[in-house]
């Protein structure tokens, strides 16, 4: 049997640390745009956030785009905040248990994939491309 002793559940910072990790391995284009995007990680979303949205189980939402798509920017907008791709570790750790069939590095990057795609407008074809969440 492993030995348990220590063993602490990833932090908020390890969350983030993966979540880096998966933009580093990011093909050129999609890094480079992926590069001006910051990513913060918190336990769960705000509940005026889940309202907002009509979620009433913290746990359904594990990531989140909060910005204007690249596809609806325009050079004359000024930003009034950055582009930040939210990621929440309460449910991505949620999802990792009750899978069990996916390794957390796997699981974070395919949130923030899915959160980036929000970002550039990339069609589902995209979205494959890049994360073959399915295989």
């Amino acid at each position: 049997m492993a030995d348990w002793s220590g063993v602490e559940a990833p932090s908020l910072a390890d969350i983030e640390a993966l979540a880096e990790a998966a933009r580093a391995n990011l093909p050129a284009p999609f890094a480079e745009a992926a590069s001006s995007i910051a990513v913060q990680v918190a336990d769960f979303a705000p509940d005026d956030i889940l309202q907002e949205m009509g979620i009433e189980d913290p746990f359904d939402l594990t990531g989140l785009y909060d910005g204007i798509p690249l596809t609806e920017k325009s050079v004359f907008d000024s930003p009034e905040k950055p582009d930040i791709i939210w990621l929440f570790r309460g449910p991505i750790l949620e999802e990792w248990i009750s899978r069990g069939d996916v390794a957390l590095d796997h699981l974070v990057a395919h949130v923030y994939v899915h959160e980036l795609a929000h970002h550039l407008g990339w069609s589902d074809d995209d979205i494959a491309a890049i994360d073959r969440w399915w295989e």
